[in-house]
């Protein structure tokens, strides 16, 4: 398949916009978006928020501002950057209605430093991606995929709402979990997963194995745990890996904590060395980029039992067709899916293998 006739890149098309550019958002994917300005050479003209954040605050030069106040200022015939990302139902409604009105584009930068997906990119990886798409086990799962090659290359956004399905469909047609599983999650923050899993099983689970890196999120979790769970749990405050070792890892308290070439020294273990030869039927894995590590550090676990799996797919621009061909490696008998749940950008795009 020619992935490049897919779809134009967002980027190339900046570049050539003679319109104004306005960002929508600040924090971390601005500051990406805006880098990435600065190198292919586009130049934004404004930076706007949400009206509740809009407090006329510097944000690269710019005064953040409403929307109606960098309408006024640049007229209608302008290009909106969606420039953050999120899950909220009513702040997607937001996104959805601005392209009602304008022309709207949210550029995929990778949530960890690396290349982006441009024609460049979709060049040099060609193969990977068509040995990845013929995997996949259902209609769906192709479609997730096009759909995020489609977004990628052009950061419009009615491709991921193409294709997009609840965790209900997961749940109920795919995972399937009951009341013996023995689960191990790998990334488990604030005990979000745990519960979401126990909501499916009637709250009955064989053994609970959690690892979270990030020593606020672990109290969190372990207060939670231990209020609301009894029964063979184990939580390790520790990150997931190849090895057990030590490794220098942000301290951000949240979903983006990971593996640096700075920061707080921290744990981190092996599942296979967590568990130490004890069962696992489900695995779920969303280390913030460093799934191929955890990937090789529950290796015997993934050969041996053969666990349902639950992995994030979305944190490398590679991550939905290269961590489909490592899993098929370790274990050619599982059937592979790829599912894409609401959130703009392609986050929360999941790989799952049965």
């Amino acid at each position: 398949m020619d992935f490049l006739s897919l779809e134009q890149s967002v980027w190339r098309r900046l570049q050539e916009e003679t319109r104004p550019i306005a960002l929508y958002g600040m924090g971390d994917g601005a500051d990406k978006i805006l880098a990435q300005f600065e190198r292919l050479g586009i130049r934004a003209s404004a930076v706007f928020a949400s009206d509740e954040f809009a407090r006329g605050n510097l944000f690269h030069g710019f005064c953040v501002r409403k929307l109606s106040d960098t309408v006024a200022e640049l007229g209608e015939d302008i290009v909106i950057v969606i420039a953050f990302a999120s899950q909220r139902a009513e702040v997607l409604q937001l996104m959805y209605a601005l392209e009602d009105k304008y022309d709207v584009v949210a550029p995929d930068v990778p949530v960890v430093e690396g290349p982006l997906f441009d024609e460049d990119f979709v060049r040099a990886h060609q193969d990977e991606m068509q040995r990845a798409y013929d995997l996949l086990a259902d209609d769906l799962s192709r479609e997730v995929f096009l759909d995020t090659v489609r977004f990628k290359l052009s950061g419009k956004m009615e491709y991921l709402r193409h294709s997009e399905s609840d965790k209900d469909e997961v749940f109920h047609n795919l995972l399937r979990p009951t009341a013996e599983e023995h689960f191990s999650d790998l990334g488990a923050y604030n005990g979000d997963t745990i519960r979401e899993l126990l909501h499916y099983t009637d709250g009955k689970f064989a053994s609970v194995t959690a690892l979270e890196p990030d020593r606020r999120s672990f109290r969190k979790l372990n207060e939670w745990a231990s209020a609301n769970i009894t029964g063979d749990v184990t939580l390790v405050q520790a990150g997931a890996w190849n090895e057990d070792t030590v490794k220098c890892f942000t301290d951000q308290a949240g979903r983006q904590s990971r593996v640096s070439g700075q920061g707080k020294e921290t744990q981190m273990r092996a599942l296979d060395s967590v568990l130490s030869g004890r069962p696992c039927t489900y695995l779920k894995m969303d280390v913030e980029g460093a799934e191929r590590e955890a990937i090789a550090g529950a290796e015997k676990t993934i050969r041996q039992y053969a666990p349902k799996l639950n992995i994030a797919a979305y944190h490398r621009s590679e991550d939905f067709f290269q961590l489909p061909l490592l899993i098929h490696a370790l274990q050619p008998s599982y059937r592979l899916y790829l599912r894409h749940h609401p959130y703009v950008p392609a986050w929360d795009t999941n790989l799952y293998a049965i």
